[in-house]
């Protein structure tokens, strides 16, 4: 099924404003489809002067018309009639005769969509009357209101470029509670779900006849300057999105202004007891910043361990066993820098570029001590990666780099060049690395196998990335050391 960018950009050549405005109509447009109980399809005008469906939503309050998708379709009979009508004389239309599927009588409105005074595309409504009955007091509020936001349409007046539906997590939705405001913000209804949020904040009075913002004012904590936000929500005066906490609870609420000629004349407000989420995100906080301060330790705890090795290695008098040392120190510098990473995020994982950037330094940095003028280069990206696989792609990269400057350059200057691709296959995600050098080569018959303590420890580091490696001749002079890593995934 095509997007709706698709669309558009397929059948009309709409002004980019207009393609901003039926975006936020169509990004806030199930508040009306679930007011209306019906669907609702957005209809834009071709270049051949012809109707193609741009978009379609069903309501989550009572059953849809349509099982199929009508986005990408064209209008055809007696709707292009209707839709043109609606277009043509800015007014909303119904069809004359009630329009059946699959046994079920349907009534459908043509509703034109107004923007700065002009109307630039159609929403046709699509209501079911598979249950015909006498509704209740809900569904008589539902669609009136629904009714007040379908003028707002037809008058630029809705949707509003201010409203709240984005931010944190837990935006109210018709389901979940709402009031019916007068202009003074007074509740003119309160469906059931509303008044038990309400209820849960501490308010225990009814709900009908009382001004919202006085009553929660009286049995809200006190919350400072931001009390003048909550109160223009709660009266409805603004299109905005706030949260009401209390000792008992937490609600989240959004208002909707209703006007008519440009006249406020009330306010929808939808509400949401998000008690529960918030309280989650509060556990899953606590136990992310007690994740990074465990980060945090056990690298302060490496760094002492690399300092006593440190002191250690400089009381020795065997070249040797000073040498191992300080390749231990190293070894267990590289694991802490990869914990001050994740010490210093949200997330479990490493954004291994810095790491790798900062590796490579420190090796050339070591390096260039003897005066020998090694450069290194770092091309390409490795992206985030988990922390498990972070760890262990450090210490390969570590050693690696190691070995080049260490063996290739051990009179003179030269370059190392670490180059990272990231690709995919059969559902894997690969890590392709190559380090290369123009140094004096690999030694006669190296065999990895029987290779020192650092080749060692790559090897067996990349069997836990289920990768494979291999030490080649560099053409012109050299070594070239390739290897793929087969990365875990983040979730």
């Amino acid at each position: 099924m095509p997007s709706m960018n698709d669309v558009l950009a397929e059948h009309t050549e709409l002004e980019t404003s207009v393609v901003e405005w039926l975006h936020l109509l169509v990004g806030d447009w199930q508040l009306l489809s679930d007011l209306s109980f019906a669907d609702l399809v957005l209809w834009v005008r071709t270049t051949d002067g012809g109707w193609v469906a741009a978009a379609h939503v069903r309501p989550t309050t009572g059953v849809g018309v349509f099982v199929e998708d009508l986005v990408g379709r064209r209008s055809d009979g007696s709707r292009t009639t209707y839709i043109d009508d609606a277009f043509r004389l800015r007014r909303v239309v119904r069809a004359h005769t009630t329009l059946w599927r699959d046994d079920v009588p349907v009534r459908e409105e043509c509703i034109p969509v107004v923007q700065r005074d002009v109307v630039v595309a159609v929403l046709t409504r699509h209501t079911s009357f598979a249950s015909m009955r006498t509704p209740s007091r809900l569904e008589v509020t539902y669609l009136a209101t629904a009714d007040a936001l379908t003028m707002m349409i037809t008058q630029g007046e809705f949707p509003s470029g201010a409203a709240g539906t984005g931010g944190r997590r837990g935006a109210p939705r018709v389901g979940d509670g709402v009031l019916r405001l007068d202009v003074a913000g007074n509740v003119m209804y309160a469906s059931p779900n509303s008044v038990s949020a309400i209820h849960r904040l501490g308010y225990v009075g009814e709900m009908v006849g009382v001004r919202l913002a006085s009553a929660l004012g009286d049995v809200l904590p006190e919350r400072g300057p931001v009390d003048e936000e909550l109160m223009l929500v709660l009266t409805g005066r603004v299109p905005w999105r706030t949260e009401i906490e209390s000792r008992s609870a937490c609600v989240s609420v959004r208002a909707i202004p209703l006007s008519q000629d440009g006249r406020r004349v009330g306010a929808v407000l939808l509400v949401r007891d998000v008690s529960e989420l918030r309280r989650r995100e509060r556990e899953l906080l606590t136990k992310d910043a007690t994740i990074r301060e465990i980060h945090h330790r056990v690298k302060n705890n490496l760094q002492t361990v690399a300092a006593v090795l440190r002191l250690q290695a400089r009381r020795l008098d065997d070249p040797g066993a000073r040498a191992a040392l300080e390749d231990a120190v190293r070894r267990v510098a590289t694991i802490a820098d990869v914990h001050e990473t994740l010490s210093s995020g949200m997330a479990e994982a490493v954004e291994f570029d810095e790491v790798a950037r900062r590796g490579l330094r420190a090796a050339i940095d070591l390096s260039n001590r003897s005066g020998h003028g090694v450069q290194g280069v770092l091309e390409g990206h490795f992206g985030d990666l988990q922390a498990g696989d972070a760890t262990a792609l450090a210490m390969i990269l570590a050693e690696l780099v190691q070995n080049a400057v260490e063996h290739g350059f051990p009179d003179r200057g030269g370059l190392v060049e670490v180059e990272a691709r990231r690709t995919a296959s059969e559902g894997e995600k690969l890590l392709t690395v190559q380090v290369r050098d123009n140094g004096r080569g690999l030694p006669v018959g190296f065999e990895p196998r029987h290779g020192g303590l650092g080749v060692q420890i790559v090897l067996s580091l990349l069997q836990d990335l289920r990768g494979d490696i291999s030490w080649q001749e560099r053409p012109g002079g050299g070594t070239v050391v390739r290897f793929v890593a087969r990365l875990r995934d983040l979730s």
